[in-house]
């Protein structure tokens, strides 16, 4: 999968967020989008999943070298966000039912190995609103590592996780995200030290410019 931007900005009411993108994201490498709180990494990660159309410029997707139209993408990419709930009505067993009914699963692994995974063997008909806010970040991560897509986008992968949620979450990098264009917003470095490659946003801030 390949994601190409064309002097992409985006703006709220008349002030531009970022401008000027030009870049190019290929399938198979780690991407970090790096910036200061509040500098429009998750603004940017948005346009780039389509559910934010960018303000100006162009961006297309190409998966084996055929375009994709940006209706379509969402099918191609798994993403965790901090904006993005999980459905706290359901069991665990419900909500791995439900993600899956929209994602395939990634070769050999099934329900069972994601609970597992999660080690919440005792959980499986627990409804999502028990579960701890620490929980229920591994949950979303454990769903979008273990979805067959092309895309894995994570915006503050380890937030709500402790030292061990954090190693936990390495883990599932180093097991599940090869071959997969990744791309990480972060101001943490221990959640995008294994990326190859980094978009700085604080590059495309237009100062003083409506």
């Amino acid at each position: 999968m390949k994601i190409t931007l064309e002097n992409i900005g985006r703006r709220f009411n008349r002030d531009w967020i970022f401008r000027g993108i030009d870049y190019t994201f290929t399938g198979g490498e780690t991407y970090a989008i790096l910036g200061p709180n509040g500098s429009g990494k998750s603004t940017l990660l948005q346009v780039l999943n389509g559910s934010l159309s960018p303000s100006a410029g162009t961006i297309s997707y190409f998966y084996e070298d055929k375009p994709v139209e940006v209706e379509q993408v969402f099918g191609h990419l798994s993403l965790t966000a901090p904006y993005l709930e999980l459905i706290e009505e359901f069991t665990l067993d419900e909500m791995i039912t439900f993600h899956f009914k929209f994602k395939g699963y990634k070769k050999g692994i099934n329900k069972e190995q994601i609970i597992d995974l999660l080690n919440l063997p005792g959980s499986k008909n627990k409804d999502i609103r028990y579960f701890s806010s620490g929980m229920k970040q591994r949950l979303k991560l454990a769903l979008a590592f273990c979805a067959d897509t092309p895309i894995l986008m994570l915006d503050e992968p380890t937030s709500n996780l402790d030292s061990q949620g954090v190693d936990w979450y390495l883990s599932l990098v180093q097991q599940f995200a090869a071959n997969q264009l990744t791309i990480i917003c972060s101001n943490q470095e221990q959640e995008y030290s294994f990326c190859t490659r980094s978009l700085n946003i604080s590059d495309y801030k237009v100062k003083g410019e409506r």
